[in-house]
């Protein structure tokens, strides 16, 4: 009966079902990733802001996608180390769904900023002469400002309708940070309404974001293969291969995750699948935008020379 029914008050957050033998080798192993997501991100951050030749419109989208980076990882791993160390692996239930909200909100963001990036790269190859004229500090910046708002707006609906449902346990989640689809497995009610709502706010995200990259380089691909030198083709595209790297290994794995029916949830498969966009992508995007990357590489050697000039001006 009704008042037979107790409200769950904390979440206990299982992890990875298949690898709880290994604490101290996965608490060892993600620190190490946190540590370099941090500090390659930070590193990418600072740089840009720092460094006025890197004050242009597709560093700058960089240099948001970092800061999301690494507040992205900050909202999962930390509890995950604590977990691992130390076994702290509950979570109150106001945590467990403002964990959710941010986690949601940043990975839409990311969506919606991957888009934005891709329509600058086609700008600045399709309609080069005009790049400038078109890709305005102003319109940059209200375009980075959009992609926050909408992003943080995208989750809102899916999150309320998930507060509304009662949770009256069990209070296990199988999963190693408080996800909708986990959430929605431990609450006792009918479940259509939260499906429906989140399957569309899901859809709404990544669909469109993959639409736009999608023409965007459809468009990018076509105007390459006009360039009749082989080089000129190698050296447009290479201007836009790390973007498009990021997308393949962080919209795909969220696409398979949230678009799909509840039903088909799979704690092992979705944990798995989630560690691609939520650990495995903050750590590559610094070595992907840095590592073959002359603009990233001409502005660490200024920097470097010029802390080597006061330090030999001040000895």
């Amino acid at each position: 009966s009704n008042a037979t029914i107790t409200h769950v008050t904390e979440f206990i957050i299982f992890g990875f079902p298949s690898l709880q033998n290994y604490h101290i080798l996965l608490f060892c192993v993600l620190l190490c990733i946190y540590l370099f997501t941090l500090s390659g991100n930070g590193f990418i951050f600072c740089l840009v802001i720092f460094d006025r030749h890197l004050h242009t419109p597709m560093y700058f989208f960089v240099c948001n996608l970092s800061f999301i980076d690494m507040t992205y990882t900050s909202v999962t791993i930390p509890k995950m180390l604590a977990k691992f160390l130390m076994n702290l692996n509950t979570i109150s239930y106001t945590a467990c769904f403002v964990q959710m909200y941010i986690f949601l909100s940043l990975g839409a963001t990311e969506c919606y900023l991957l888009a934005v990036m891709a329509y600058d790269r086609y700008i600045a190859i399709c309609s080069p002469l005009h790049y400038h004229i078109i890709m305005t500090r102003q319109l940059y910046i209200i375009l980075a400002m959009a992609a926050w708002c909408v992003g943080f707006a995208a989750p809102l609906a899916a999150t309320i309708v998930a507060l509304k449902l009662p949770y009256c346990g069990p209070n296990i989640l199988y999963h190693y940070y408080c996800d909708i689809d986990p959430l929605l497995s431990l609450a006792c009610a009918n479940l259509s309404l939260n499906i429906a709502v989140g399957s569309f706010s899901g859809a709404v995200v990544t669909l469109l974001s993959f639409a736009v990259i999608v023409i965007s380089y459809t468009k990018i691909i076509l105007t390459i293969l006009r360039i009749s030198s082989k080089g000129g083709r190698k050296k447009t595209f290479s201007t836009c291969a790390s973007h498009f790297t990021v997308v393949s290994i962080f919209l795909l794995p969220i696409m398979f995750v949230y678009i799909r029916p509840t039903a088909l949830y799979s704690s092992d498969v979705d944990s798995l699948v989630a560690m691609l966009y939520t650990v495995l992508t903050p750590m590559m995007n610094p070595i992907i935008y840095s590592m073959r990357n002359k603009d990233i590489k001409f502005a660490l050697q200024r920097k470097i020379g010029f802390i080597c000039t006061r330090s030999s001006l001040v000895t």
